[in-house]
């Protein structure tokens, strides 16, 4: 099953703000979704780069959105957990929270934002990895969703 996910920010296969860059204001882009299907617990979302010249890049990584929230606004803090229960793990830029697009000048790099549908809550601390996530996601995924961006240094 598929949720679709969306940004105001940006459209599918579109570039990418400067303003949700490492070049600009590194903030994390507005994101919404549809109503995830029944026997949804949680959600977790994945945001990677697959073009960096070391491999799959991790920017972002969160968990146990609560499974009423229908968005992620602009600008999550860079905090373990939010208030309303969404845990943010470590990017690879070795810090929680969101992490904007930094590639080296030249051609565009693909930014894959993924949205899971989860059958129950996980028990991962805050600073989690992908890896972990990844791990304690396994089984357990009733749909998932993308939005791809571009973004490139000149």
């Amino acid at each position: 099953m598929t949720i679709e996910l969306t940004s105001t920010a940006f459209q599918q296969g579109q570039p990418i703000p400067r303003e949700f860059t490492g070049d600009g204001r590194n903030l994390s882009p507005p994101l919404k979704w549809r109503d995830p299907p029944a026997g949804t617990m949680s959600l977790a979302l994945i945001c990677e780069d697959p073009d960096a010249p070391r491999g799959t890049f991790t920017h972002w990584v969160v968990f146990n959105l609560p499974v009423a929230s229908r968005e992620l606004s602009e600008d999550v803090p860079h905090e373990g957990s939010l208030p309303n229960g969404t845990t943010q793990g470590t990017n690879d830029f070795r810090k929680i929270g969101y992490g904007g697009p930094a590639p080296p000048a030249g051609r565009p790099h693909r930014y894959f934002f993924r949205l899971y549908a989860l059958d129950q809550q996980l028990s991962l601390l805050a600073g989690a990895t992908k890896e972990q996530l990844l791990a304690a996601m396994k089984g357990h995924i009733l749909a998932e969703g993308e939005l791809m961006g571009t973004y490139q240094r000149s």
